[in-house]
């Protein structure tokens, strides 16, 4: 999965160059000519008589070029730039004071952006920076451009340095927390890089600003590379609150189910229910023909035959199952012929749960129901087997269980209250069916 950030680097580039452009346009020359020194120096500044007296010559050769860089050809205004270039490092030992630094660092960035000197260009943005004369949001553009040079460059270190500062800002751009994250992966602290990530996602969040969706991604993606068991699951599940498709759900549940190192067959069931319930199922085959066959064999045919005729015959009909299959005509075969039977008995394992002196019978009731979607009764036998006890060894099953049903029912707070009682391996499982109950309350 590393690959996918293969062409991130160029990423970066891509979305920060526009800012750069403009940056680079508010050329800065001396005697505060419109541009930026107006907007960001301090009242009435002034350059140091040193760099005045020779700043003057380059400033004229410099405005001299700009003006008919138009007509010249890229080899020839890159050659032109390059022989600025002695004479703007002899200038820098004039520098004397913030607006002589300010001034110097822009003409380093515009020649060697023109000469195609990388070094040079970014000596100038740091110079820029450290005159303290850029606003804020200048600051904040020079410094993201800065911590990018050092991302492109491998310099991790550089880029933590220049960008986890800024990361409660919520103007940042959204390739910044990206490549913040990554540069802390790159140095064997993913989990500070998923920090940052949460960073700058409630950054945004406090400014009422947009959280792009890559953002979860990116932390996601960090979490599994790093086998980070538990981070997996909760960035996948971050995503799909925020962004609740079928294949964020797929890819949600999937990350339970993955890291579920002690789940049984019953935990992962409630996973698979899950992905029934969202919709995740009903993706193209090449997603899902695997996780039916994997449902239909954790359901049992000849104990939840129901929902086995029910599952199959979704699958045969999405396409991830084929009817001549000799798995799927064998499970129907045991499930269908079941099915009256099983109906039927429903009422009779109600009144037997009524009678018995623990809540065992009426945990299996439940669980019967509950294959069927008869979501009140389930709910009324789940809330009997909790009251009758002797279920305790299954306690975090039954208010799984339970919570589902309430779903089911459209009781989303109840639902929300009851999985938040789940603790142990069932806790992401929980986690996971409450988002949906949030979900499904607010309508989606």
């Amino acid at each position: 999965m590393r690959a996918k950030f293969a062409s991130f680097g160029r990423q970066a580039v891509a979305a920060i160059a526009p800012a750069a452009i403009a940056l680079a346009s508010c050329a800065v020359l001396v005697a505060g000519t419109p541009a930026m020194a107006k907007d960001t120096a301090p009242a009435k500044p002034t350059n140091s008589p040193e760099f005045s007296k020779v700043a003057g010559p380059f400033q004229k050769q410099l405005v001299d070029l700009d003006g008919k860089k138009a007509k010249l050809s890229a080899d020839e205004l890159k050659a032109q730039a390059a022989a600025l270039l002695p004479q703007l490092a002899t200038i820098e030992a004039s520098v004397k004071n913030p607006l002589d630094r300010i001034i110097y660092g822009q003409w380093q960035y515009t020649v060697g952006g023109m000469a195609g000197d990388a070094a040079v260009s970014s000596k100038g943005l740091q110079n820029m920076l450290d005159s303290g004369q850029l606003p804020a949001d200048k600051a904040l553009l020079v410094t993201t451009m800065l911590g990018q040079t050092a991302y492109t460059a491998k310099d991790y270190a550089g880029a933590i340095k220049l960008l986890a500062p800024v990361m409660s800002n919520a103007a940042v751009q959204d390739v910044v927390p990206e490549m913040l994250a990554e540069s802390y992966a790159s140095s064997g602290q993913p989990k500070q890089g998923l920090d940052a990530l949460k960073s700058a996602i409630a950054a945004r969040k406090a400014a009422n600003g947009s959280i792009p969706e890559d953002w979860y991604n990116r932390g996601k993606l960090i979490a599994y590379n790093a086998k980070l068991s538990a981070e997996s699951v909760e960035w996948g599940l971050l995503l799909v609150q925020a962004f609740p498709s079928q294949l964020n759900w797929l890819g949600a549940t999937e990350l339970v189910l993955f890291n579920g190192a002690n789940f049984t067959g019953q935990e992962e069931l409630d996973v698979y229910r899950l992905m029934d319930q969202t919709g995740s199922l009903k993706l193209e085959p090449k997603y899902t023909d695997r996780k039916y066959v994997a449902y239909v064999q954790l359901i049992d045919p000849r104990r939840y035959p129901g929902e086995a005729v029910r599952i199959a015959e979704q699958g045969i009909a999405t396409g991830a199952l084929k009817a001549e299959d000799t798995f799927v005509k064998d499970a129907l075969a045991q499930a269908r012929p079941r099915l009256a039977t099983d109906k039927a008995s429903l009422p009779g394992l109600a009144k037997e749960a009524n009678a018995a002196p623990s809540g065992k019978v009426a945990l299996a009731a439940a669980d019967t129901y509950l294959s069927y979607g008869e979501s009140a009764m389930a709910d009324q036998l789940y809330t009997m087997a909790l009251a009758k006890g002797g279920v305790d060894a299954d306690h975090d099953r039954v208010l799984t269980r339970l919570g589902i049903a309430q779903i089911g029912e459209g009781k989303y707070a109840d639902a929300k209250a009851t999985l938040a009682k789940v603790s142990g391996v069932r806790a992401p499982i929980a986690q996971a069916w409450s988002i949906y109950a949030d979900q499904k309350a607010a309508g989606k």
